[in-house]
């Protein structure tokens, strides 16, 4: 495998903007100013910071706009309260731990 090539995230100073990482490895993946909506049915394993979240089909869940340093899996399809819907499971780059 080639070398991995992280991109890393910046916040302006005076804001209450936070950068949500990895679980596992603290990779940067997104930043507050980049959620959607709190109220999904991902399933996240995405460390939040001081955000109230809303809890998905199997815990906390964020729809990001943009997200960073990520691989995705191939498409399945998933039970959700919601109905039947064709997925793809998101991967960090940096440690393969599935985040979504």
């Amino acid at each position: 495998m080639g070398q991995i090539h992280k991109r890393y995230l910046e916040t302006p100073t005076h804001s209450n903007s936070r950068i949500f990482g990895c679980g596992e490895c603290k990779t940067h993946l997104s930043t507050s100013e980049d959620i959607l909506s709190k109220a999904s049915e991902l399933t996240c394993r995405i460390r939040r910071a001081h955000i109230q979240a809303f809890q998905g089909t199997t815990g906390r869940a964020y729809l990001f706009q943009h997200v960073v340093n990520v691989f995705e899996g191939s498409l399945r399809e998933a039970n959700m309260t919601t109905g039947v819907h064709t997925v793809k499971d998101i991967y960090c780059t940096s440690c393969q731990t599935i985040l979504g």
